[in-house]
């Protein structure tokens, strides 16, 4: 997919406004599916799809606003308006810089976003929903999320919520010798283990797949071992600590299993929840989900602050950035129609003139050289004043080129150029659809 033009729009379903519970209520299917539903819907061009523990988002390209309002509703719909945030052209790039960032995370700064960003970005190129719009938008996220690490200190401390949760888990449990337990062998699971494994005496490390639990244990650095998700009924009674983090969509420790598990602490990151709702009516287990993490995220919030203007500094320069690449490519295209116009007119005048002359082919293939040497003499300042104009939104400027250089756009036109007839209604500045004539404005407004 190349698709060149159009708007973005997008939605956001976050931890800022959303508990824990109506964030699972947004998600219904794999981020690569959601993605394809999107793909298929009315006027969309591209899709871009971000599900996290934290935060659920959608991303589309479409000439115009109303049907990507429409498509998105595949993922808001069900959800209470008041949690969504919907996002426009800029606000929608500004927003994924930002996230890629860390500025929008629960723990400020955290580092497991920017691969979440990359694996969503990856989902969404297989499935053929990344164009043009997307593809620049997107990297130059990712691009700032690794300024953003490398540059400051805005991952230093606490950087996932795992680590979070070890962390809230070390406050409210004594970790010295006691053993601990993480459900899970994925991302979250991997960054637990290490995390606890640093904090306990022994770890266990569960999954349905016990290679990928025993990789994970080894990596923790103290005495580890991995078992098999079905055994977790006999393994959460050794454990005083439990970290859940799997991706199942159902719930993986119910009441019963944890009825016999003694006195133990769970901290539930994944999402859906691992741990069933009954069973933090239980005596013996206290249970702490996404939503207790604030008091330990606040904390990191607070020692990050300075080295968040940073990056806020960054996003500005970057976001400045990615518009300015935006307008040059719309301007490269019409430099392109300016070129081919050039071009027409360059190969009938030289094959006139060859018809005229008599001349062997050493001196035809100078005089094609020569005109090519013309051509692109008299338009390399046309090209630089057009760059220029389209940074500076000078539709003015651009409007005469089209109508100096392009021989379909004119006082007599009936279409529009290509590069007018790309852009959506609201995107054609007042002054351009000032200069068409009334029978290209019909086919616009149409």
């Amino acid at each position: 997919m190349t698709v060149g033009t159009g708007v973005i729009t997008g939605v956001s379903i976050s931890h800022d406004d959303a508990s824990v519970e109506q964030l699972e209520s947004a998600v219904d299917g794999t981020q690569r599916s959601t993605v394809s539903l999107l793909l298929d819907q009315p006027g969309v061009e591209e899709a871009f799809v971000l599900q996290t523990c934290n935060r659920v988002e959608g991303y589309v390209v479409t000439s115009e606003y109303p049907p990507a309002r429409e498509a998105l509703g595949l993922i808001t719909d069900g959800v209470a308006p008041e949690l969504v945030v919907e996002m426009d052209h800029e606000q929608s790039l500004r927003h994924l810089l930002r996230v890629a960032a860390g500025l929008e995370s629960l723990v400020l700064g955290e580092d497991q976003i920017l691969g979440q960003v990359r694996d969503a970005y990856e989902d969404a190129r297989s499935a053929g929903a990344i164009g043009t719009l997307l593809e620049d938008g997107v990297t130059k996220a990712i691009h700032v999320g690794e300024r953003a690490r490398t540059e400051t200190s805005i991952n230093e401390g606490v950087v996932s919520l795992a680590s979070a949760a070890v962390k809230l888990a070390g406050e409210e449990r004594t970790l010295d010798g006691a053993t601990g337990l993480v459900v899970g062998a994925g991302e979250m699971g991997t960054l637990a283990a290490k995390a606890l494994g640093e904090q306990v005496d022994h770890l266990l490390v569960a999954n349905r797949t016990v290679p990928h639990a025993e990789h994970v244990a080894e990596q923790a650095e103290t005495d580890a071992s991995a078992v098999a998700l079905d055994a977790l009924p006999a393994v959460v009674e050794k454990a005083d600590v439990v970290v859940s983090a799997t991706g199942s969509q159902a719930t993986v420790l119910d009441r019963e299993t944890l009825s016999d598990a003694g006195q133990t602490f769970v901290v539930d990151i994944a999402q859906p929840h691992d741990v069933a709702p009954a069973a933090a009516d239980l005596d013996n287990v206290a249970v702490r989900d996404l939503d207790a993490l604030e008091s330990v995220t606040d904390r990191t919030r607070r020692q990050r602050a300075k080295a968040a203007e940073t990056v806020e500094a960054i996003v500005d320069e970057e976001f400045e950035h990615l518009l300015t690449q935006y307008k040059r490519k719309r301007a490269d295209r019409v430099i392109s129609a300016m070129y081919e116009s050039a071009e027409r007119i360059k190969a009938r005048e030289l094959a006139t003139a060859m018809e005229k002359l008599d001349l062997d082919e050493e001196s035809e293939a100078i005089i094609e050289s020569m005109a090519d040497s013309i051509v692109s003499q008299l338009l390399a300042a046309p090209t630089s004043s057009l760059r220029d104009a389209a940074e500076d939104d000078d539709w003015s400027t651009i409007q005469t080129a089209l109508r100096l250089f392009d021989p379909d756009f004119g006082p007599e036109a009936d279409a529009p150029p290509d590069f007018v007839a790309d852009m959506s209604p609201d995107e054609i500045p007042e002054e351009m659809r000032e200069e068409m004539p009334a029978a290209v404005l019909d086919q616009l407004d149409d």
